[in-house]
């Protein structure tokens, strides 16, 4: 389906929001043209939350890289999306203002990424003041641990380098890496952050259900995100798939990152089996990078395109 929608939300300043239509401005003209042109890239996080560049630089390295639609998705905050705004303004690039918010199906954490929401809506405002206190309080614990174990000053280590954006463990693996303790981020979670090490702090995230009832409160389009990263069997996937349309759920992240084809059909296949099973059509498809940073080409902006035959979830923006 043709992107056809005349408006996407772009935020322009902290306080407003603003619907500017795509047709007036010729950089962005040709997306409505044809679906082809697209380029999309709905699922990347800058300084806000996890990521090492800035919005602004975020949206210049997806210019470089061909990406014409772009959604910042940054960890439980739109801190981001103001400077992201502006600097899809000055790029020409079309901003689909979004989040990924924390969140859990049954024990399990699941991430949900919220789609042209109104960043200004009371009641994300609302669950992203929920996270928030979280993650401060997951923190706090995470830095407790650490510092048992004769790693001190954790707490402002990780608070430094998140800055103004929120905290999260990976603040944490920098933070080991900076100071010598370990040779990389990803060796920081095998010995200390990751399941079951002596830093995992599991946290109550808002059920699944309630996530995406609050990302449809805000006129977002509720994504289930990268699905297959959750280690689930076949028949969880399933269960997983089935719950997240019953609640309201509207798209699927189909590819996050480059990702074994056979994987990616066999998704297809469980989003068809659950369509069938709830006599409705198939959630349509978002796509993304999941970048954080640069120099992994895996996850790099605007590495993965959608296959033929799959409703895009663009089709859904600017309802």
């Amino acid at each position: 389906m043709p992107l056809r929608q005349q408006h996407l939300r772009v935020v322009q300043k902290p306080g407003v929001t603003t619907r500017p239509n795509l047709s007036e401005n010729p950089e962005l003209k040709a997306l409505s043209a044809a679906e082809e042109a697209i380029c999309a890239d709905l699922h990347c996080h800058s300084t806000a939350s996890d990521g090492i560049l800035s919005p602004t630089a975020l949206v210049s390295r997806a210019k470089s890289r061909g990406v014409t639609l772009l959604a910042l998705t940054d960890h439980d905050t739109v801190g981001g999306l103001p400077e992201a705004a502006a600097a899809c303004r000055r790029q020409g690039v079309a901003l689909v203002p979004a989040i990924e918010f924390s969140s859990r199906w049954g024990k399990r954490p699941v991430h949900i990424v919220g789609l042209d929401i109104d960043p200004n809506s009371p009641a994300l405002r609302e669950g992203i003041a929920l996270r928030e206190r979280l993650r401060r309080e997951r923190a706090e614990r995470i830095a407790t641990r650490l510092e048992k174990r004769g790693f001190e000053g954790a707490l402002k280590g990780a608070r430094a380098l998140a800055g103004d954006g929120v905290i999260g463990r990976p603040h944490f693996a920098r933070w080991l890496v900076q100071q010598g303790y370990v040779e990389d981020s990803g060796r920081a979670f095998k010995r200390y952050l990751g399941a079951g090490k002596v830093a995992d702090v599991k946290v109550e995230w808002p059920q699944l259900s309630e996530t995406v009832a609050c990302i449809r409160a805000a006129n977002g389009v509720a994504v289930l995100a990268h699905p297959l990263k959750y280690n689930l069997s076949r028949t969880q996937l399933r269960s997983l798939l089935r719950d997240f349309a019953m609640a309201g759920g509207e798209a699927i992240e189909l590819l996050c990152g480059r990702q074994n084809p056979v994987q990616t059909r066999e998704l297809r296949q469980l989003m068809e089996a659950v369509a069938a099973e709830l006599a409705r059509p198939p959630l349509h498809c978002s796509l993304g990078s999941d970048f954080h940073q640069p120099e992994q080409p895996w996850r790099e902006l605007g590495c993965v395109r959608l296959p033929e035959g799959v409703q895009p979830v663009w089709a859904l923006l600017g309802r």
